[in-house]
């Protein structure tokens, strides 16, 4: 006879009904299994009939959130709540026989929650990316946003000629037939906002760079790079002086 595994979502609200029909058809518990992740604790219950294993996954359990426990269907899952309980954290309700956080002995709390200093450099790596490319990706759809603007307000070629709305929207008909001085003005604070776009982008590009860098040496490339604008900033202040 060949095993089957199938692996099927769960929730915790759903948990106590599942339980209850998986006794009342025969089922028999296996285990509870735990797995930290980034997004929380991952609970997957399995349960064999026959030939069948079946796993139901509850994804990212939180800190605060309370698990109910099944052990008024399945007696014998009280091993695997306590042990869920003592190492991972998981706040797991109504347990028969409930060790009250005693189930192990342990010189550190929750110790399957604590990760190496590997892993949080790496954790810590991929945030920073991640918010890199977000903010690339905003200053790019700020500068695309400010040239399709541009592109569809033409500056008018004799002084007093008006500007032809391209579109129905209120900022064309606000700019169509306004003095030049106030156009001008416009159009400065537009290419303003386009370069303050730009730099962004360039800088969440940049942060990204120096996130896949050794720590040590993107803090010396930040640390050159604040000191070659402070001595930009000294020098533009003494040329207005």
């Amino acid at each position: 006879m060949t095993l089957e595994t199938t692996f099927v979502p769960l929730t915790v609200e759903g948990l106590p009904a599942l339980a209850a029909a998986k006794k009342a058809d025969g089922w028999r518990f296996v285990q509870i299994l735990a797995v930290n992740t980034e997004e929380g604790i991952d609970l997957i219950y399995s349960f064999m009939k026959g030939n069948l294993l079946e796993n139901c996954e509850i994804k990212a359990v939180q800190k605060d959130a309370v698990v109910p426990s099944i052990t008024d269907q399945f007696l014998e899952a009280f091993v695997f709540e306590n042990e869920t309980h003592d190492l991972f954290g998981v706040n797991v309700q109504g347990i028969a026989i409930d060790f009250g956080g005693n189930f192990y002995a342990l010189a550190q709390k929750e110790p399957m929650t604590i990760i190496s200093p590997e892993q949080k450099a790496a954790r810590e790596k991929a945030r920073k990316v991640a918010e890199a490319k977000a903010a690339k990706e905003k200053a790019a759809k700020a500068a695309a946003a400010n040239a399709a603007y541009e592109a569809g307000h033409p500056t008018p070629k004799e002084p007093g000629e008006p500007i032809v709305p391209t579109g129905d929207d209120d900022a064309e008909l606000k700019l169509a037939g306004a003095d030049p001085e106030k156009v001008a003005r416009a159009r400065a604070a537009i290419a303003a906002k386009a370069k303050k776009a730009a730099e962004a982008e360039k800088d969440a590009a940049l942060e990204e760079k120096l996130a896949g860098m050794d720590p040590e040496k993107a803090a010396k490339v930040r640390a050159a790079m604040e000191a070659k604008a402070a001595r930009e900033a000294a020098a533009a202040q003494k040329e207005g002086e």
